[in-house]
């Protein structure tokens, strides 16, 4: 039993598969984890009927296999549990190669280097200004408030947004990715098509005045060319509409949970204040121990056989990065924070393959300059309430109540 859920091993979907596991049970800040170990070690390819019916592969071998198998593990017709029940298809998460491609490469050449030097100090002005509220107040939800809007004017820094789209962005954002949870139709549409209009209206004003393709999102997609045409500019519409919302799911989650860990582990929080310099490989071990994804999904493309089961094409396949990175077949002591751990390389927090996080490199940077300012400038951190736990395809802490310590 998983969760208070009866186990009823059966052999394919075809058959008929029980319920491995209950992904709508009460979870705490912690439970998931817990699950996810007793489904490594006895049910490494599990099912459930929620949402529809998925699977769900839990071990590191697998979803890393999996995520590198483009060809048999296809994006096109679910990337995601849940999914948008409009069955709407947005490049690049929702295509499969070579579509998605040419999409791939027009966003990630504005992630050069050079350009996420250049907007290193902004990014930190940024965090710095969104942080002050909190630490004014002495208290807040870091997750909720600091969580949501730093990462906003990220993305707006990253998409050459007027500032003074970024609390819209922000409020909308965080308003569709609740009701996407909830399974809010009604507003997930509503919320969904506000994004729309500020993709078509950054559409617009790129085509009536072009930017450096190398360093704005829009232009580059204008600009490109494949088999001998343009993008068309639904898709690129699309591709920004996802590009406005993709940076400000995760954010909120994984600084909450480091919010958490820093105040269960002060003597951590401590360490990190006299020496800056380890934020970054800290950065790494908090990433794999509190990934915030476990519902990005795939299906097959021909019947799959897996540690005994059958995975059917149409069967949701969810790779379950959160499961993965503390798999201990992999990771010694996996629930364990270690600095400096010797393969921290070989986490999934960012995913695998063609579909890896195109823009990594940028989350890397932002959330770096996040745990560094707000450990730079607190002393130590209390939890004050009761920490909200989010449901798939996320996995984290959506409502963090901290008390902030300066002195």
């Amino acid at each position: 039993m998983v969760n208070g859920s009866p186990q009823v091993p059966v052999g394919s979907a075809g058959d008929g598969v029980g319920e491995d596991f209950d992904p709508l049970a009460p979870e705490t800040f912690d439970s998931p984890y817990e699950t996810y170990r007793d489904l490594r070690a006895r049910c490494p390819v599990a099912h459930s009927s929620a949402y529809g019916g998925f699977w769900a592969l839990t071990r590191h071998a697998d979803v890393d296999a999996a995520a590198r198998n483009p060809d048999l593990f296809i994006s096109s017709v679910k990337a995601v549990v849940p999914s948008d029940p409009r069955g709407i298809r947005r490049p690049p998460l929702n295509f499969d190669a070579p579509a998605h491609t040419p999409f791939r490469k027009a966003l990630e050449r504005t992630l050069e280097r050079d350009r996420l030097a250049a907007m290193e100090p902004r990014l930190r002005e940024h965090a710095v200004r969104e942080l002050e509220p909190l630490l004014r107040a002495g208290s807040g939800d870091i997750s909720r408030q600091f969580g949501t809007t730093y990462p906003a004017f990220v993305a707006a820094e990253w998409l050459n947004l007027r500032e003074t789209q970024v609390y819209e962005l922000a409020a909308t954002a965080s308003v569709w990715v609740d009701a996407w949870r909830r399974l809010d139709p009604e507003t997930v549409t509503a919320k969904s098509n506000e994004m729309y209009a500020m993709a078509r209206e950054l559409v617009a004003e790129r085509k009536r005045s072009p930017r450096d393709p190398t360093e704005d999102p829009a232009s580059s997609l204008l600009a490109v060319e494949h088999e001998g045409a343009h993008l068309d500019e639904e898709l690129i519409v699309g591709a920004l509409r996802q590009s406005l919302v993709v940076g400000l799911v995760a954010p909120p989650l994984i600084i909450g949970a480091i919010a958490v860990h820093l105040s269960r582990h002060p003597e951590l929080h401590t360490q990190l204040r006299r020496q800056p310099e380890l934020v970054p490989a800290a950065l790494e071990e908090f990433l794999r121990l509190y990934t915030p994804y476990r519902g990005f999904s795939r299906t097959v493309s021909e019947d799959f056989d897996i540690h005994g089961r059958t995975i059917v094409p149409g069967e949701p396949v969810t790779l379950v990065y959160a499961s993965a990175n503390r798999d201990d077949e992999v990771f010694s002591d996996p629930d364990t924070f270690v600095l400096s751990r010797p393969n921290i390389g070989r986490h999934l927090a960012f995913g695998a393959g063609s579909h890896r996080c195109l823009g990594m490199s940028l989350a890397r940077l932002s959330l770096r300059i996040a745990v560094a300012e707000l450990i730079a400038r607190t002393v130590r951190i209390e939890l004050v309430g009761e920490i909200e736990p989010t449901r798939m395809p996320e996995l984290g802490p959506q409502c963090v109540p901290v008390a902030l310590f300066t002195e």
